[in-house]
């Protein structure tokens, strides 16, 4: 009798990652779960055992008992596996360091990247595993030479964005089993399962350390600076509490009423690291909001590479933007596209020819008609 194919997927807690368990074993997989604990939320410290100011409840151990029921209830073992410091290392550090630089991180790219993807990996060859899987709505076609990441059916919960850095080695044994379902589908099979995640909250917040007051809880790792908030022409508005704590184009949080000549609301249109000034303006469509090029670092490619036309992702659930690519070197990109509104450095590129999602790096620097835009 043939051995069965062996599966190991990443079991959350969450309704998508106990569907893509359940069909695996019904695909006729040999299954195990692993849990994946990477932040030490529950004793109010980082790894090295530093307090943190800190004071929530844990959900991790929440979403640790709800990943036991479903496994449970599917038969399937659960391994429960701490990443803590290979979070802070490969992840947490970097999107320290990116706020240092008055940039706006995705965390949950290089999560993958180096968490999900790495040391998951790492961690399943000692359970000699042929496939691993996660709950991503995300597809792969591994009919080609090479496997090709493909989106999701559901183009709402696409997840291609935040996997578009994987190298096509980390994509060799991997699936996707909920990837050709629409969220409600599978909200629908883990009812008929009687799973105990069917009508769990969607997971929402940084990359396994989840929803929080954000501000407060990066003031436990980086001091905030105060500075001036001023207009792009100089004028004194009110005081900011830190660079980091703002993102190009925010409107909410600000702390300003109507202005003397518009009663919009106000906006966040630009940042100056060096003078630790904040620039804002009424005018959710003001011309320093919108770029037409921008310069693209740290690109990872699958397949062979592409210049020209095709389409590209500045930040999840954006629609697709025509843009024209140009390579500078092996890493790096200039790409040109008609105004878009708030491409912001230290957020992905990501790019698109259909549904194959090609590769991403990182946004560097944003000019409009060769004018740096004073972003960070």
């Amino acid at each position: 009798m043939k051995k069965k194919e062996k599966v190991i997927v990443g079991l959350s807690g969450g309704v998508d990652s106990s569907v893509a368990a359940y069909l695996l074993l019904k695909d006729g997989y040999d299954v195990e779960a692993v849990f994946m604990r990477n932040w030490d939320s529950a004793t109010n410290q980082d790894f090295k055992g530093n307090p943190t100011a800190f004071d929530e409840v844990c959900e991790q151990e929440k979403d640790y008992r709800d990943a036991k029921k479903v496994a449970d209830k599917l038969g399937i073992k659960l391994h429960k596996v701490d990443f803590i410091k290979e979070y802070w290392d490969e992840v947490f550090t970097y999107f320290l360091d990116e706020y240092k630089k008055n940039r706006t991180p995705n965390p949950d790219i290089l999560c993958n990247n180096e968490i999900k993807f790495k040391a998951f990996v790492k961690y399943a060859k000692t359970l000699d595993y042929d496939y691993i899987a996660m709950g991503h709505y995300a597809r792969i076609n591994h009919d080609s030479t090479d496997p090709m990441l493909l989106r999701a059916k559901d183009n709402n919960k696409d997840q291609t964005y935040f996997l578009s850095q994987l190298e096509t080695s980390q994509l060799r044994n991997v699936l996707f089993p909920i990837g050709e379902l629409e969220k409600e589908e599978v909200r629908k099979i883990a009812h008929e399962q009687d799973l105990a995640t069917a009508d769990k909250k969607d997971s929402t917040g940084i990359c396994f350390i989840g929803e929080r007051n954000f501000s407060g809880f990066l003031s436990n790792y980086l001091p905030a600076k105060k500075g001036d908030m001023r207009r792009l022409d100089g004028t004194y508005v009110k005081e900011h509490y830190g660079l980091m704590n703002y993102t190009i184009g925010q409107r909410k949080g600000l702390g300003i009423g109507g202005s003397q000549d518009s009663l919009d609301a106000w906006y966040v249109v630009g940042k100056d690291l060096k003078t630790n000034t904040l620039y804002v303006e009424p005018d959710k469509d003001h011309p320093h909001l919108f770029s037409n090029k921008a310069i693209i670092t740290d690109i990872k490619w699958r397949g062979a590479k592409k210049s020209g036309k095709m389409s590209a992702k500045f930040r999840y659930r954006q629609k697709d933007i025509d843009i024209n690519l140009t390579w500078i070197d092996d890493t790096k990109a200039i790409v040109e596209y008609n105004n878009v509104k708030a491409v912001t450095p230290g957020q992905a590129a990501v790019f698109y020819d259909g549904d194959v999602c090609l590769g991403a790096g990182f946004i560097d620097q944003v000019f409009f008609n060769d004018e740096e835009r004073i972003y960070s």
